[in-house]
């Protein structure tokens, strides 16, 4: 039976898990197929352009129109088979999830929660441009604008996917407003990058292993921040891992945020020391994704943003501070693909 089938059965339409399951499957082959349908089309076409060649005699005007179509033919052939091959790469099976962006000052004192908080509006904008949902999980303004930290859920199609790439350091090079002498400075901020969990799979935390204290919101929040205890902070012991929630002005709703921020950390975690135990086995183009790796620079006085892990310069900085960042995003899939597909062909 095939999936379009099953999708209609009453006993998987009753079944959510099933449903979602093989609604998911479905959306990533459909694609694949669909090229391929057009792969055979085209190959069809390619055949009776090479009859009609062989038939043609002395008539030099369906000559040429033969040879058009051949060409024609073969070079859609060519792109519809390298469109084939990345189709039909092996997929990470949490590419399709919704995802938490994590942003944290790092070096550079006040600089970096101001950058930290350019890099914030840069990324919701492009979370816009995305059709995705954006929803602050808890934040830690800094004095003079910025953030410390501020964790962000962005729910939409593949988010993980097209986000996963941005995890690691953060460097801008520029003169920070409060610089008198107009010297450039160079500071930093991190950036983490997890799948939301699946309800169905994720971790089970033990309650003896957790330690949840409650507080009073604080932040650039006026009227928006709740006056009560609400706020959630949450402590895996075995870890040391924290995750806290001050969004909602309920204590429920901030508390079961923070358990998934929670066990989308220790998750995270895991991925890392596994990525960290694969990497030495392989070169690693796009990194492992630890957030102490220096990925991209940002230097406002050459309008230039680089990429140290595929060597790529841009020199639209502005538009990329404003959400524009569709070039670097697929520059860094494609980057990934060409790394999965010398991979295999080693393999083979």
């Amino acid at each position: 039976m095939d999936l379009e089938s099953l999708l209609s059965s009453p006993d998987i339409m009753a079944d959510q898990t099933a449903y979602r399951k093989l609604s998911q499957e479905h959306a990533e082959v459909t694609p694949a197929a669909g090229r391929y349908q057009r792969y055979l089309q085209v190959e069809g076409d390619l055949q009776a352009a090479r009859d009609m060649v062989s038939q043609s005699g002395s008539d030099p005007e369906m000559l040429a129109m033969a040879r058009e179509e051949i060409d024609h033919a073969q070079a859609e052939l060519a792109a519809l088979e390298d469109e084939l091959q990345r189709l039909l790469l092996p997929k990470d099976p949490d590419d399709a999830r919704h995802a938490f962006v994590e942003i944290r000052a790092g070096t550079g004192g006040d600089e970096s929660a101001l950058f930290a908080g350019d890099l914030m509006r840069m990324y919701t904008r492009y979370f816009d441009t995305q059709g995705w949902r954006t929803e602050v999980i808890s934040e830690n303004a800094s004095e003079l604008g910025g953030y410390k930290e501020v964790v962000l859920r962005v729910a939409g199609d593949n988010a993980y996917g097209k986000l996963k790439f941005e995890s690691g350091g953060h460097r801008v090079q520029r003169v920070p407003a409060t610089e008198t002498q107009g010297r450039i400075h160079t500071s930093a901020c991190t950036v983490a990058v997890m799948p939301e969990p699946d309800e169905t799979e994720a971790i089970t935390l033990n309650p003896a292993d957790l330690r949840i204290d409650t507080f009073r919101a604080s932040g650039a929040g006026g009227q928006h921040i709740n006056k009560t205890d609400s706020a959630v902070r949450v402590v895996h012991l075995p870890t040391g891992i924290v995750a806290e929630c001050q969004d909602g002005r309920s204590q429920h709703s901030n508390k079961a945020k923070a358990l998934q921020v929670l066990q989308a950390r220790i998750a995270e975690k895991e991925r890392s020391e596994r990525a960290a135990k694969e990497a030495a086995m392989r070169k690693g183009l796009i990194g492992s994704g630890d957030r102490s790796d220096r990925i991209r620079t940002y230097n406002f006085p050459q309008g230039r943003l680089t990429d140290h892990r595929i060597n790529l310069t841009l020199y639209k900085l502005a538009g990329i501070m404003e959400g524009d960042l569709g070039d670097i995003m697929t520059a860094l899939a494609h980057a990934r693909e060409a790394e999965l597909l010398e991979e295999m062909a080693a393999g083979n």
